[in-house]
């Protein structure tokens, strides 16, 4: 599918900013209860979104033609199914460009709201939410038993590592701006995945996630990273002042040898790998590998697919070895994870395919606010400290909602 630029398309306002146009799309899908995607890609300041007329529960393959963006759960299931959405209408955010459509025509409402909706930012919108409501809060001592039992298990050498997670469900406050909620996020994020995607029946999610699961490039370039380890970033300090404990560098290694694992499948032996080395995700470091591997010259043009089936989900949001831990996580997990831990992004646009793994969001409901956040667990591990790990993770998008508790 290819998109274009027809010439009854509304054009916006001399005025208006790349970013206002992408809000006002956004706000014009939202009226008419129509899936939609916003998001800026990492060391970007272009704001993009993207319109789906409908949505499809498989996905394309990675390397095109078809252009979409994808949202994808954790486990599949009949609450949280796959989803893609088409780009029936595409803005790249970029200050010269016009919005795009697909071959699939929008329906009329959309294009009256669009007209309409100008640029209130103040205008009340209202989101769709999961048809089952808000995730219940898990407690910490509820949390801090699944961490012992996993850990015991660990002992006893059942599994190498689980990632065990837990949620927060607060009220939202009164006076909460979606889209001023998504632009703190750009701005206090720069080296994240910022997206907010809202699709009627499924939900809506606002996250920033450090994560990169797949990338093509437009020069067919697959990347990948293996990214784990956590800790606090100290005042005063410099991501190269990091010392790691050793559960952290074991934990990350898991995920490095997860990730090699998966290219031997393949029989690739020509890839470059490189790290690790700390880095900073808002207020925590972690510890990353980047892998990559040229398609083409490899012989693999569909390598960001076959990678896609074979890391999702990878060991650091499951853990090793893969079936073992999935169970352990059906068994002790108190709540479904619906999206989180899964992965969005956009395919095939702009002749690129960026694919992360949704960490450091929430699930917004009508009245609420619902943090998801999980950490490594090792047969070294203290349920104390899994718990607090968890809070940091929390804050990266919490901090936002903090009004909420008072």
């Amino acid at each position: 599918m290819s998109l274009k630029s027809p010439s009854v398309l509304p054009s916006p306002s001399v005025d208006s900013s790349p970013e206002e146009t992408a809000y006002r799309i956004f706000r014009a899908a939202l009226a008419s209860r129509l899936p939609v995607a916003l998001w800026r890609l990492p060391n970007t300041k272009e704001v993009q979104v993207l319109v789906a007329g409908q949505v499809t529960n498989t996905l394309p393959p990675m390397e095109g033609p078809r252009q979409g963006f994808a949202f994808c759960p954790f486990q599949v299931s009949e609450a949280a199914p796959v989803t893609f959405l088409p780009a029936d209408l595409y803005f790249n955010g970029k200050a010269d460009a016009t919005p795009e459509i697909g071959e699939t025509e929008l329906p009329p409402c959309f294009w009256t709201e669009f007209r309409k909706s100008g640029s209130k930012e103040n205008q009340q919108l209202s989101w769709p939410s999961h048809p089952a409501g808000a995730v219940k809060s898990i407690a910490r001592d509820a949390f801090e038993k699944t961490v012992a039992t996993a850990v015991k298990a660990m002992q006893e050498g059942c599994l190498e590592k689980v990632v065990l997670s837990r949620t927060k469900t607060l009220p939202l406050f009164e006076g909460f701006h979606l889209l001023k909620a998504f632009g703190q996020l750009t701005e206090l994020y720069a080296t994240a995945f910022v997206s907010l995607v809202t699709i009627p029946g499924i939900g809506t999610w606002l996250g920033a996630t450090p994560e990169l699961l797949v990338q093509i490039d437009r020069h067919k370039v697959f990347r990948t990273v293996a990214l784990a380890g956590t800790q606090p970033l100290q005042e005063g300090l410099t991501p190269a002042d990091a010392i790691w404990r050793q559960k952290e560098i074991e934990e990350q290694a898991l995920v490095q040898r997860y990730i090699v694992s998966c290219f031997r499948h393949l029989r690739l032996r020509e890839y470059v790998e490189m790290g690790p080395r700390t880095v900073r995700a808002g207020n925590l470091l972690h510890l990353k590998t980047d892998f990559s591997a040229a398609m083409e010259e490899v012989g693999f043009p569909k390598l960001g697919t076959q990678m896609l089936e074979l890391l999702h989900p990878t060991s650091a949001v499951g853990g090793m070895p893969k079936a073992a831990a999935l169970k352990m996580i059906n068994q002790l997990e108190l709540h479904e994870r619906r999206y989180y831990s899964g992965y969005l992004g956009p395919v095939q646009l702009g002749q690129e395919t960026n694919l992360f793994v949704n960490l450091r969001c929430v699930e917004l409901g009508q009245e609420t606010v619902t943090a998801y956040a999980g950490a490594g667990m090792t047969a070294d591990s203290v349920p104390a400290k899994e718990w607090q790990e968890t809070e940091l993770k929390m804050q990266t998008v919490l901090r936002l909602f903090q009004a909420s508790q008072s």
